[in-house]
């Protein structure tokens, strides 16, 4: 495992990280990059429980996504599988689990601010939380995406499915797009990566 994880998280979060995983029927995999999630927890036919993670994850959000994905292994354990999967039991875990690994030893000082606030009621998604996503997304490789909030009114963009949209307005929350090809009106949450046309 030592070897699986040492270069996809910091490396003074390793130890704590190894002491975690120390299951028998537990596996974790690396995967290429899926649009759709950065990770998943899931129990295998055969009794046996797997973590899946991203591979083009900066090491601070795929450490916070395994931890998110060791959570969901831990509260299974604790409570079975009749609760949501990011209910009450799951947050009271994860938020458990993370508290650890809030220093500045682990991660930069001008996350932990941030990671504070997002952990006293931790969502599904880390990019559901505006200012975490894009104060990680400062960590990434450099790509030619933008978050949806800083698309001008009346520019184009596409996503990574190839649909093509025009961004209209910011409502309280969330972006007003008209999809060019059907006309049809969608919103976009604001870290929403997409790339400029």
């Amino acid at each position: 495992m030592l070897n699986l994880l040492k270069d996809y998280i910091p490396n003074t979060a390793l130890n704590q990280v190894l002491k975690l995983l120390e299951h028998d029927n537990l596996a974790v995999k690396i995967k290429n990059e899926r649009k759709t999630r950065h990770g998943d927890y899931r129990q295998m036919p055969n009794g046996k429980h797997q973590i899946t993670i991203n591979s083009n994850l900066n090491v601070y959000r795929f450490l916070i996504t395994l931890i998110h994905e060791i959570a969901h292994f831990d509260t299974y354990k604790t409570y079975g599988k009749n609760i949501k999967p990011h209910g009450v039991e799951w947050k009271y875990t994860f938020k458990h689990l993370m508290l650890p690994f809030l220093n500045p030893e682990i991660f930069p000082n001008d996350l932990l601010p941030l990671l504070a606030r997002h952990f006293k009621n931790p969502k599904a998604s880390s990019d559901t939380d505006t200012d975490l996503a894009y104060a990680l997304k400062q960590f990434d490789a450099p790509n030619n995406k933008h978050y949806v909030f800083e698309v001008p009114a009346g520019s184009t963009f596409k996503l990574y499915n190839g649909r093509v949209f025009k961004m209209v307005k910011k409502r309280v929350k969330r972006f007003e797009c008209v999809e060019i090809k059907t006309g049809r009106l969608y919103l976009f949450n604001p870290n929403a990566e997409v790339e400029l046309v």
